[in-house]
């Protein structure tokens, strides 16, 4: 078995207390096998237990958290009134079993807490929502673990960025809503996976089971007599990660997926991005989910098992299998950003289709230009339509500018990266400082050249408060869109880490901060991390401008070593104009206030940080610069 961490704030459980547990919790797979082990974690005070299971032909001891029970008295909350935006979006909400087939909305019918059994007898439970006619009809399929009917213990939902009564209560969260779509002809199914709501088992998150789980359940679906045969899947954010996975089991009747802003690498993506551990984030997933049994605990997951192994290897899908037709959808200022392109590009599939918009998820989701735009889609591949949606460009892109003014909405092009793009590089030049702006925050900022420094410098920041801001001056409009990547020189006095936070932004001709707006909130712009210990690159993962690491060694710095390290940016698309400022910030933490979303990091950030430049310290940003399609005199078309 693969060696594991405990970590100090887990109390092994007494047998006494064993049997206290097992009372509350009800069955748990394997519970009386003497290689279980039951803890107390005090840090978030919940129950976990450990079983060992094989991942990839390796055995390692996988930690489920003991999930909130489904309590029959969820019928008369309200999350509508919650104080917590996200339980307010009725997350994990359960309500009572009750199976039985009513009419849901005039015209629609709902088959309630459908049971559907899996290969190996794991009973899981799904509620139907399906026209009210004779005709078979093609089903769409939400696979989550957030709760099938959250609607029922809502007054009304409550989702950031859209408007009340806009999402019919018979929705799931991040999923199509059946009172949207049985009226354009389509059966919608939410599912409650295994371990979820009162479906059996233990929650799989994006593991080899819950793939398989989601085949079963395709191929059930498709065999009902209501059906015609052919099985979608629709959602964003986590119900959008599902879709890749159970699309590369290739299951017979699953025809096309729409898998809306997604992450599709957990653990390089989310847990440790660049190498900086995202743990305080991730807590509240498996806290939000009702079951009977245990959740897929993946930050005990992350403390046990730091390095890449193969228990977060089995919850990358294999996208080289996935051939059916795909609509793909990223928002810039997501941090599903870097995953939705990942596995576009990775996907064999020679009918995809890519759109990238400015938008928070929610709002784009139920847009009803984008349901009309996601209608034709599933029109022509579940219901055999010849609507010429293959006409439909294969990347869209919003090219932003500033603020909530977009330069061009979804811009077609024929493939993404753009193949007229011309890569440049910048370099980095810290031998002077200049002038800053007055900010609420320290800086220092400097200057990026567009040839090498023959001149070496070295910019100082405290990592816990301060930053460094390196800007060019723009002779002239210019659009930046695609992939950068970043080669910096780095050190540290006094300390034999670094955590690196980098913001790609804009600034006008003075100097002053030019956000673009998501949810009306400014954007802190195209980002990178990197933790330098972790930064090895995987020479088999790394395309073309976007570095990958191996995460499965740790390199401290030396003391007073300079160490060059390669840091991706995830894709961004923007206009600067001429006199603006293209700017690359370098700290020590995330800067962003005022955001919803809990994000945090758990950095490990001591001493003074620097950045080496010119001379030997060649240190340089690469960036994709994208020529107008035409131009004549002053006339330019992009």
């Amino acid at each position: 078995m693969l060696e594991y961490n405990i970590p100090e704030e887990w109390e092994e459980v007494t047998d006494k207390k064993l049997s206290d547990l097992i009372a509350k919790t009800g069955e748990m797979a394997s519970v009386n096998d003497d290689d279980v082990k039951i803890y107390f974690d005090h840090d978030t005070e919940g129950y976990l237990f450990l079983v060992p299971e094989v991942y990839g032909g390796e055995e390692i001891m996988h930690a489920y958290r003991v999930a909130r029970k489904p309590n029959d008295n969820q019928a008369e909350v309200d999350l509508s009134k919650s104080d917590d935006p996200m339980a307010r979006m009725g997350q994990g909400f359960c309500p009572p079993f009750n199976p039985h087939t009513y009419e849901a909305a005039d015209g629609v019918i709902c088959m309630q807490d459908q049971e559907v059994v899996m290969r190996d007898g794991c009973k899981i439970y799904a509620d139907i929502y399906r026209p009210d006619t004779d005709k078979p009809v093609p089903t769409i399929v939400s696979w989550s673990w957030f709760g099938k009917r959250p609607g029922d213990g809502m007054s009304e939902w409550q989702i950031m960025g859209v408007p009340p009564m806009t999402v019919s209560k018979c929705a799931k969260f991040e999923s199509p809503d059946p009172l949207y779509w049985c009226y354009q002809g389509y059966a919608v199914a939410n599912v409650d996976v295994r371990g979820a709501g009162h479906s059996e088992g233990n929650v799989h998150m994006f593991t080899h089971q819950d793939r398989e789980d989601g085949y079963d359940f395709v191929e059930w679906v498709a065999r009902q007599p209501w059906s015609n045969g052919k099985v979608g899947m629709s959602g964003n954010s986590g119900v959008a990660m599902h879709q890749w996975g159970i699309a590369a089991e290739q299951p017979p009747h699953l025809v096309c997926i729409a898998p809306w802003e997604c992450t599709t690498d957990l653990y390089r993506e989310s847990f440790f991005e660049g190498g900086v551990p995202a743990l305080s984030f991730n807590k509240f997933i498996a806290a939000q989910v009702t079951g009977p049994n245990g959740v897929d605990d993946q930050v005990a997951m992350a403390k046990m098992y730091p390095d890449m192994n193969a228990y977060w290897n089995d919850k990358r899908a294999n996208f080289r299998n996935v051939k059916i037709p795909v609509y793909q959808t990223a928002g810039w200022s997501h941090f599903h950003l870097p995953g939705s392109f990942n596995a576009w590009r990775r996907c064999r599939s020679h009918l995809k289709w890519l759109r990238v918009h400015r938008d928070f998820e929610w709002p784009d989701t139920y847009n009803p230009k984008n349901l009309e735009d996601l209608k034709h889609f599933y029109d022509r591949y579940l219901r055999g339509i010849h609507n010429g949606w293959e006409m439909t460009p294969r990347v869209r892109l919003d090219i932003m500018d500033g603020y909530d003014v977009d330069y061009q909405a979804e811009r077609p092009e024929k493939a993404w990266p753009i193949k007229r793009t011309e890569y440049k590089k910048l370099y980095f030049d810290a031998s002077t400082p200049k002038d800053c702006v007055e900010l609420d925050h320290k800086s220092a900022c400097y200057e990026l050249r567009t040839e090498p420094v023959s001149t070496e410098g070295k910019a100082s920041y405290n990592p816990e408060d301060e930053e460094l801001d390196f800007d060019l001056t723009l002779p002239e409009d210019v659009e930046i869109t695609g992939y950068m990547n970043l080669h910096l020189f780095v050190s540290c006095d006094g300390y034999d880490d670094m955590d690196l936070f980098i913001n790609i932004q804009k600034a006008d001709s003075e100097g002053n901060w030019v956000p673009w707006l998501t949810l009306d909130e400014p954007h802190p712009g195209a980002w990178g991390k990197c933790r330098v210990s972790r930064a090895t690159v995987d020479e088999g993962l790394t395309k073309k401008h976007t570095p990958v690491y191996t995460m499965t060694d740790t390199h401290k710095l030396a003391d007073g070593e300079i160490r060059a390290v390669d840091i991706a940016i995830v894709p961004t698309a923007r206009v600067y104009h001429k006199g603006e400022r293209f700017r690359v910030q370098i700290s020590g933490r995330y800067i962003r206030d005022g955001w919803f979303e809990p994000l945090s990091w758990d950095t490990d950030n001591h001493g003074t940080h620097n950045i080496h430049t010119g001379g030997q310290y060649d240190s340089w940003i690469e960036i994709p610069v994208v020529p107008p399609r035409y131009q004549a005199g002053e006339y330019i078309h992009r």
